[in-house]
Formats: C-alpha cells, structure tokens, sequence
C-alpha cells in the first residue's frame, strides 16, 4: 500500500478548499447480483483515488487543522465471525496503521461523531447527487447541527460538489499513475496478443474471450476494466456488443474492444483482425482507412494542440477514405459540412482514460476545447462499421473496424501504453500465423 501517494493527493485537495472546510467522501454499497449472491465489490473511484481503502461501508473525512488529525475513516470493526464468512478486515487500527488514516471510528458511529466534526465549519464538500442515501444522511447531520440551537455552534453554510476540484485533479495523472496505466497496458496488449494467436474458424466468440481474459487475470488483474466485446461479423457492427456467444466464420473480421483493471486503473483496447488470419481486399481497404486515420489523429496528440484535433483529423481521414471507395459521394467539404460520413463511423475519436474507462475531467474549457496537457491519458479510437442494412454494395457488408489506443501526453509528444499489440496488417497476419 502506497500510503505516500494517496496522502499526496489529499493534501493536494486540501490546498484547493479553504483552512476550514471539511470534505466527506463515501465508497460504493454492495450490489446484489440474485439472490443472497453479491457482485464483487469495486471501491468508489474517488474514495479509492484518496484512501486506497477497498473495504465497503466506509467515509472518508478530511478536516484541515483538526487537533487529533486531518483524515479520518470510518469502516468497518474487525469481526472474527463474519471474516470468516467474508474474509478479513482492516478494522480500526488496520486503517490507521496500514492505510495511513490519523483516526478511525466504526462505521456504525458516524451519525454520532460525524455532525460534530462539521461544527464550525463553513463548507462542506461532498460527491452530491452520486449517492442519493447519503445525501439525505449528510442534509439530515446538517439539520442536526442547526437545530441544537443551546450549543452556540453554527453548521457549515454551504454544500458543494466535490466532482470540479477532484476531477481536475484526477486528470492528469502523476508519475504513479502513469506507472499503474502501463503495466495495465501491457497486460492488457498481451491479453490481445493471446487473442489473435487463438483465433481460428468454427470457435466461438466466448472461447476468445477466455483467451484474453485468462491473460489478463494471469498478470495480476483480478476483473475486467468493462464486459469485453468479441464481436465477430456483423456483431462487430454493433458498438456494445457483449453477448460474445456466436461462432466465428471463416472470411469474417473480429473486433475486440477490452482492457484490464490493476489498482482501479483501467486499459480500454480495440482490435480487429480476420478469423482465418488473412484480411480480404475489402477488408484491407477499410481497414486501411481506419489506420490511416488513426494515425492522422496521432500526430495531433501532444501540446500544442486541444482536445478535438486528434478527432478532426481522423474524421477527415475517414471521409476521404469512403469517398475514394465510392461509399460517400460528393467532395471532402460537402462531406464533412453535411456529416454524411457518421452513417458509417458515428462516435467520438476518444475519451478520457484512468480509474474510470470513461474518465472524469471537462473537454472544454469557457466553451473552447482544452489544450492537451502533460500527464493526459485517453484512447484514440477511429472506427468503420458497414452493416448489412446499409445501402452500398455487399461487397463492404458486415465489416466493422475499430483500432484503439491508449495515450499518454508527454512534454516532447505522447506515449501509447497499447503498442505491445500490432496495428499493421502484415504484422497482424505474421503474429496470427506464427
């Protein structure tokens, strides 16, 4: 447990609110899958961002100044019958002595020690709106507060969200983060890698799929970062498509869009590449396109530029490429003005990437796109998807392509957590076929 680091990211939170406000962070509750049967826990991503506490039923509580410490947790106690049913606990002193926190108090015991700790104080910073029961909990301490009018003590004024500050915050990424976002890229390429070495006619998406994920998991990852897509054929024309349960046939693509997760950090990888390990003319065309376009966006990927250059890039990569196979008619203007390529690639080039697939942090700033920043990560992702209810030949049917990245801006340019897994056709063929 890297106590150094999260302690470094609270005081970094502390400078940005004032000397006597207090921030109240909860973690996710359980979610029931069926029956007396839970999903696997996964900490809230800010409270872990804070904390690295991964237990449920637990709030953190930073108060600048306070005379017996700054962050407080309130967890769970340590209970030797329930561990064993459900495994160990920190328990008070384990979030002390192993988690960093100058004080812990049970969780049962916060509605009692809580609303004094919020005496006095003038705002109270919270995830609003993120946990509706809390919400009423943190309004219900508040009237607590205001209504003990003997104590002479006057409730905070003011509830804010905490999302703008941490958010900023949680963009860019330090050089720990950016050590967790590689190795999580690594597993994950070499999960894909796996993938394609696997693939063959007449196996089923799912059988792919085990390939990966085993991968994954052999590395250290202990869930996927989101549902892994394997989608073969006309599947991969659907852009979340989990089902993963048809058969793959010779002469058809495969997409797959999947990452691991290490540390609540998240890898977000896509790749496509033929079944029978030799990409059709067609398919080489249009895939062509999409790299092409991807590599167009990459070019734009450092400082210097903002936040939608990377996809203006690709989109005229990709407009151009449809014109010139005789998709799209007109000229690149008429084509771009009129958006007529989106019936064929209707998604953003990319997103931001960290403890959430789709990471926290604005991509406009006052209404004007924000520059590219060192410390930035997120994916770059162009795509091509031609169903077979499209109107062109079905020559182009059912082909649906995506190549996607994982990006790191640096100081002199970018870095891809993702490269360990081939972009290139002949080194996608020589790696299926080795």
């Amino acid at each position: 447990m890297n106590n150094q680091m999260h302690l470094r990211r609270r005081a970094e939170l502390v400078n940005q609110i004032g000397a006597n406000d207090i921030v109240i962070v909860p973690t996710s509750t359980v979610k029931s899958r069926n029956g007396d049967v839970e999903f696997r826990f996964r900490a809230d991503s800010d409270f872990y961002y804070l904390t690295g506490f991964e237990e449920p039923e637990a709030v953190a509580v930073i108060c600048p100044g306070r005379a017996n410490g700054e962050y407080i947790l309130f967890c769970r106690e340590r209970d030797a019958e329930r561990e064993i049913w459900d495994g160990r606990r920190a328990g008070l002193e384990g979030a002390m002595e192993k988690y960093g926190a100058d004080d812990a108090f049970p969780f049962e015991d916060m509605g009692d020690i809580l609303p004094g700790m919020m005496e006095e104080r003038e705002k109270v910073y919270t995830n609003v709106g993120r946990y509706p029961a809390f919400d009423a909990q943190v309004l219900g301490w508040l009237n607590k507060i205001k209504a003990d009018t003997q104590s002479a003590k006057h409730a905070p004024y003011e509830l804010v969200d905490l999302s703008h500050l941490l958010y900023e915050q949680r963009l860019i990424k330090r050089s720990d983060e950016i050590s967790i976002m590689r190795k999580v890229g690594k597993m994950s390429a070499a999960g894909h890698r796996r993938a394609m070495q696997a693939c063959q006619p007449d196996l089923f998406e799912y059988q792919v799929q085990a390939e990966l994920e085993c991968e994954f998991r052999k590395a250290g990852s202990h869930y996927n970062a989101y549902p892994s897509i394997v989608a073969g054929g006309a599947n991969a024309c659907i852009l979340h498509y989990t089902e993963n349960d048809c058969k793959l046939n010779n002469g058809d693509l495969l997409l797959i869009d999947a990452g691991a997760e290490l540390d609540c950090y998240a890898a977000d990888i896509s790749r496509t590449f033929p079944v029978s390990g030799k990409f059709s003319a067609e398919q080489k065309a249009m895939y062509q396109i999409v790299l092409a376009a991807q590599h167009a966006a990459f070019e734009k990927c450092a400082t210097g530029f903002c936040w939608n250059d990377p996809h203006d890039a690709a989109v005229k990569v990709i407009a151009q490429g449809l014109i010139d196979e005789k998709l799209l008619s007109g000229s690149l203007d008429e084509v771009l003005e009129s958006e007529s390529y989106a019936k064929f690639y209707m998604h953003r080039t990319g997103h931001w990437l960290g403890m959430d697939v789709h990471d926290v942090g604005d991509y406009k700033i006052a209404e004007l796109w924000r520059e590219l920043e060192p410390g930035m990560v997120f994916t770059v992702e162009p795509g091509l998807y031609v169903s077979a209810a499209d109107d062109v030949h079905p020559r182009w049917h059912n082909i649906g392509i995506r190549i996607e990245d994982n990006v790191l801006i640096t100081k002199n340019g970018h870095e891809l957590f993702s490269a360990d897994v081939p972009t290139g056709i002949d080194d996608i063929e020589a790696l299926m076929q080795g």
